[in-house]
């Protein structure tokens, strides 16, 4: 049993479980019904999202100093309830089922799920 860090919208993996979707908004174009039948998430948990104003701090990030100004203020978000709850659960249950979590983002060291990663394993969640 293991969480999965992925990038919505690619190709499922074997023994993936469940994919959530730890993002602010829903994938455009793409019915609600059809979300999981298209590889983006089969539950939406946008409270491991950043906020709406730190992803916008995250896209003018062009450089390293930016990219640790985002993480700093990511990082604080998350220590908040529910947030902290919540990876506290997934951490709990990466040792019982798999679970898959994830965003659009192309590059994952640039991207929030990178520091997702972090969080739960620092909380002792086994890691796929």
């Amino acid at each position: 049993m293991a969480i999965r860090v992925v990038r919505l919208g690619s190709p499922r993996r074997s023994g993936e479980g469940l994919r959530l979707g730890t993002v602010r908004r829903p994938p455009r174009g793409v019915p609600r019904t059809e979300y999981a039948s298209h590889d983006f998430y089969d539950v939406w948990l946008p409270e491991l999202a950043p906020s709406a104003p730190l992803v916008a701090a995250a896209q003018r990030a062009e450089d390293e100093r930016g990219w640790r100004s985002f993480a700093r203020r990511y990082r604080a978000e998350m220590s908040r309830p529910p947030a902290s709850r919540i990876l506290d659960l997934l951490a709990a249950l990466s040792h019982r089922i798999d679970l898959a979590v994830g965003c659009y983002c192309a590059d994952e060291s640039r991207c929030h799920r990178s520091l997702l990663r972090q969080l739960l394993a620092a909380r002792g969640a086994r890691l796929g």
